[in-house]
């Protein structure tokens, strides 16, 4: 595979550069319902066949991804802990310990 390849399949499938396993899996029930082949014509034949692969192709890449857990991607997954980590002391924002998580 190369990055252009991955590149075009989220093109395929709409999806921006940052996507949940949830959210491939969604997109893609959802376009296979609207372009299945059962209702429609050839062309809409072609297009499965491209859906169907561009989904192969994101969910073996996914398959083989090394997920990152150290702190910085935690706070990057996790906006409102980072918030809750960064204003925990200020006495305007923060300041009370039930908040803490």
């Amino acid at each position: 595979m190369i990055y252009r390849e991955l590149e075009a399949a989220l093109s395929i499938l709409g999806l921006g550069q940052r996507a949940s396993l949830a959210e491939i899996r969604n997109r893609y029930h959802q376009l296979a319902r609207e372009h299945h082949p059962d209702g429609g014509t050839a062309r809409e034949s072609d297009q499965m066949q491209r859906i169907n692969a561009a989904y192969r192709l994101l969910r073996d890449y996914c398959a083989g991804y090394c997920y990152d857990f150290s702190e910085a991607e935690f706070y990057e997954q996790d906006p409102e802990a980072r918030l809750r980590r960064q204003f925990a002391e200020d006495p305007v924002w923060g300041g009370h310990d039930d908040q803490a998580g």
